[in-house]
């Protein structure tokens, strides 16, 4: 009878603390649903998705193996690409910005390349 009990309470204080069964309460944001923590439209980063040209000459990023053009990251994802690719080498690039792609460069904003041309 005793067991009966405590778990008659401890689900009573259970139900006080998320509020109640019926819903109604403040619940805290650790009780909060996950579909909550799901980024809506206007808090994600955009995408941009128009292509551009860019010319310059490629530069060496601090990190190994990050290549920038002005204040882009060059992501070559082609390996039939990556030649033209080179630091120093003046190049016309076609491709588009990622603003909110993770990389491990640390410099410059991603630049997807489509296309790479030698000047």
């Amino acid at each position: 009878m005793t067991l009966l009990a405590a778990t008659a309470l401890a689900l009573s204080v259970a139900g006080c603390a998320n509020g109640g069964a019926d819903g109604g309460g403040t619940a805290d944001p650790a009780g909060a649903p996950a579909s909550s923590a799901v980024p809506t439209e206007e808090t994600r980063t955009p995408v941009d998705t128009s292509t551009r040209t860019i010319s310059g000459t490629i530069t060496a990023g601090v990190e190994p193996g990050c290549l920038l053009l002005d204040d882009n990251l060059l992501i070559i994802r082609d390996e039939k690409l990556r030649p033209a690719a080179k630091d120093g080498a003046s190049v016309t690039v076609t491709g588009r910005s990622q603003p909110g792609m993770m990389t491990t460069c640390m410099q410059g904003t991603p630049f997807l390349v489509t296309a790479i041309r030698a000047n």
